[in-house]
């Protein structure tokens, strides 16, 4: 099965899931599909744990990952008006490089 290309992906569906990011890594490494289910897997649950910890994640060349977290606050029902308290909570961010951002943009570098 060839790779298909970006405007491909995109003719057939808006997102990539965990099953297309395995059969990608499959087909370009030479793995066995139940092989880069469970490095993908592995990946992604290395990286969950590292953020529960509150540490922070950097991929050169990709990106960053970070948990950013808020105060609570008093906010407003939109709908009725209603004051609501906002619960503190802690969120995953990411933060592409400069490089990633470049290539989606147009395909020129940053300096």
């Amino acid at each position: 099965m060839p790779t298909k290309s970006p405007s491909q992906l995109h003719a057939e569906s808006i997102s990539m899931t965990k099953s297309d990011l395995a059969e990608n890594l499959a087909q370009d490494k030479k793995l066995t599909l139940q092989h880069a289910e469970l490095v993908v897997e592995s990946i992604l649950a290395s990286m969950e744990q590292s953020m529960r910890r509150g540490e922070r994640i950097e991929i050169r060349g990709f990106g960053t990952f970070q948990v950013r977290s808020y105060k609570g606050y008093v906010g407003r029902n939109p709908k009725t008006g209603e004051v609501i308290s906002v619960a503190p909570k802690r969120v995953p961010f990411f933060k592409a490089s400069k490089n990633l951002a470049a290539s989606i943009d147009g395909g020129r570098e940053r300096t």
